[in-house]
């Protein structure tokens, strides 16, 4: 079935969609919030973290990382897909299991990536801590029910850290990553073939002056792009290339909050970028979407969640060939909730200095 006829089919939801839609949507942006829900009611795991989504042939597949608790031998790579009306039980897809050492280590950070008519990718991390660990790379071409191919990743490399990497026009997978093994440093991978040779930037900051991990990357031309991040600061930071991803400038920070967490973005079809984001410095009990033409000025569009003292964290967007946008979070780092949002519908208000409207 054609995502368009599957989502014009949940608008008619009721029941636990729908439940969820009134109870975490009242306020700002609530009418373009159409569906609502968790991918999993009842998780196998005590502890769910950093989601990613993405939308194939088959239809939408999310993952996760799962176990007892982050960073435990236990933790996993889970993966549900959504390939009607309803997300499948979800799998454990990988784990970092070594036979040679006769022990297992927890597995980070998975980022499904969506490459051409067929290549579906999974990233994901496997090491005792994200100062120490390495990535390995999957490839599926019947929408992440099947793995034909998998390599760890050449020392020194790590891929798109956390969110979706982006395709240049000369067939370059170009990833924001980062490292944590020296202090928090962002830097840029790039790869004709996942499998084969990669290349890397330098650091793109001061692990001293501004900490910072975990780009999102926004391609507004051929020559302009920009890379949003995470930092230890307080704010979301920012860096940008005026010729094509040659260069970078340093980063620098924007008026945007970050409570040390998790964000994404995406440029949508009609050229507005949307900003996946906890607005504010500290705690992570409200998750946000912000809209920007240029990504420069930014303007308060949906309250996803407002829970003081709560958690919802690690957001991963991304806009599906019917125009809709899909959220995926992490809900209380006990469930992964998926949230879709019809764009015409959100709001655009000005936010002077960075403040969310109240």
């Amino acid at each position: 079935m054609k995502s368009g006829s599957r989502h014009t089919l949940r608008l008619a939801l009721t029941g636990t969609a729908a439940a969820l839609l009134s109870a975490s949507a009242a306020g700002l942006g609530e009418r373009a919030i159409i569906v609502s829900e968790f991918i999993d009611d009842h998780p196998a795991v005590a502890s769910v973290h950093a989601s990613t989504i993405a939308e194939t042939p088959q239809g939408l597949v999310a993952a996760w990382f799962g176990g007892s608790e982050e960073g435990a031998p236990d933790v996993g790579i889970w993966m549900s897909r959504q390939e009607g009306f309803a997300w499948s039980p979800p799998e454990e897809v990988a784990n970092g299991a070594s036979p040679k050492e006769r022990r297992r280590y927890p597995c980070w950070n998975p980022v499904l990536f969506a490459r051409g008519a067929e290549d579906l990718l999974l990233f994901y991390r496997v090491g005792p801590s994200p100062s120490t660990w390495w990535s390995y790379v999957r490839l599926s071409r019947d929408g992440g029910k099947t793995w034909i191919r998998e390599k760890r990743l050449p020392d020194s490399f790590l891929g798109p850290i956390k969110n979706k990497p982006i395709d240049l026009p000369n067939n370059v997978l170009l990833s924001g990553s980062s490292r944590e093994d020296a202090g928090w440093r962002v830097h840029l991978e790039w790869t004709e073939n996942p499998f084969g040779q990669w290349f890397t930037s330098g650091p793109l900051n001061s692990s001293f002056a501004l900490p910072a991990i975990q780009p999102t990357l926004l391609a507004y031309d051929v020559e302009r792009l920009q890379l949003l991040c995470r930092t230890k600061r307080g704010y979301i930071a920012e860096s940008w290339s005026t010729n094509g991803a040659v260069d970078w400038s340093s980063l620098r920070r924007t008026v945007l909050p970050n409570p040390n967490s998790g964000i994404d973005a995406v440029r949508l079809a009609a050229g507005q970028t949307v900003l996946a984001y906890n607005h504010t410095a500290k705690g992570r009990g409200v998750l946000n979407l912000a809209t920007s033409e240029t990504g420069e000025l930014w303007q308060a569009a949906c309250e996803l969640e407002n829970k003081p003292g709560s958690e919802f964290s690690y957001p991963a967007i991304i806009q599906t060939m019917d125009g809709m946008i899909h959220v995926t979070y992490t809900w209380e780092r006990k469930k992964i909730k998926h949230v879709v949002i019809d764009p015409p519908r959100l709001e655009a208000i000005p936010m002077p200095d960075g403040k969310w409207p109240r």
